[in-house]
């Protein structure tokens, strides 16, 4: 699905966010969402945490069981039922939010039109700083001089056409040196359940990546998207590489 095909989002600056932290930030990176909550109040929001938040239902809804997805997603309903703007770091997740909720409800009625205002008002972390709130420069510096360069989520760039955002962002950083991954916007191979049902040519695909890694000059990959920084330092990891895989949200609050 194109960029255009989104659903249109209303005007964003001086609103309340509401964080949905994503159960893989939740669960295995909580630094991350803090630094995104930490970067989202550097720039003038109030941010708020609606504490009934659970899953997106993405899981499911990819693996084929739609009532269950709905199931999940009724809850994110009931959560952010009260919120003006949705800001969460990755891109998987408002892509979920964004397209296939108003698909998941598209024959219920009453929950429909909460699908689709909530799909809405959901953004990605860089797309809300950079398109939404139209700021580039977070007054950012580095502790010491880092070359680093991005990973494309697949989700964040296919879905969401997130690609230009977190490069103007990391760009305007202090003593960070941006340069360019070869094939950055090629597949790591992780794909959720695709790496469970396919993990032969998830392994291979992920071996390229890495070969890609190691023939850049960065020190540091970055990208939007926990579950990509999962499997691609897992990969590294195993393989004995010092280069590891960083949340933008930890770059962009000054942590790399």
């Amino acid at each position: 699905m194109s960029e255009h095909t989104l659903p249109q989002r209303p005007e964003v600056r001086g609103k309340r966010v509401s964080f949905f932290v994503t159960c893989i930030v939740d669960m295995i990176y909580p630094s991350s969402g803090m630094a995104a909550v930490e970067v989202l109040e550097r720039v003038g929001c109030t941010v708020d945490f609606p504490m009934a938040q659970t899953c997106c239902g993405q899981l499911g809804f990819n693996g084929g069981y739609r009532a269950e997805a709905r199931q999940v997603a009724r809850q994110f309903l009931r959560a952010f039922a009260d919120s003006e703007v949705i800001v969460t770091p990755s891109g998987s997740c408002a892509a979920m939010v964004r397209h296939h909720y108003p698909e998941l409800f598209a024959d219920d009625p009453v929950l429909r039109p909460q699908a689709e205002r909530l799909a809405a008002i959901t953004w990605e972390l860089t797309e809300f700083l950079v398109d939404g709130l139209g700021i580039t420069d977070l007054g950012v510096s580095l502790a010491q001089p880092r070359t680093v360069a991005l990973h494309d989520s697949c989700h964040g760039l296919r879905g969401l056409g997130i690609q230009r955002q977190p490069r103007a962002l990391l760009s305007q950083i202090g003593n960070l040196t941006l340069v360019e991954l070869k094939d950055s916007d090629r597949c790591c191979g992780f794909g959720g359940l695709f790496a469970v049902k396919m993990p032969q040519i998830s392994a291979a695909m992920l071996d390229e990546k890495i070969e890609r890694i190691d023939a850049c000059p960065a020190d540091a990959i970055v990208t939007c998207d926990a579950s990509c920084l999962t499997h691609i330092n897992g990969g590294l990891s195993r393989l004995g590489r010092s280069v590891r895989v960083h949340h933008i949200a930890e770059v962009l609050a000054g942590r790399l």
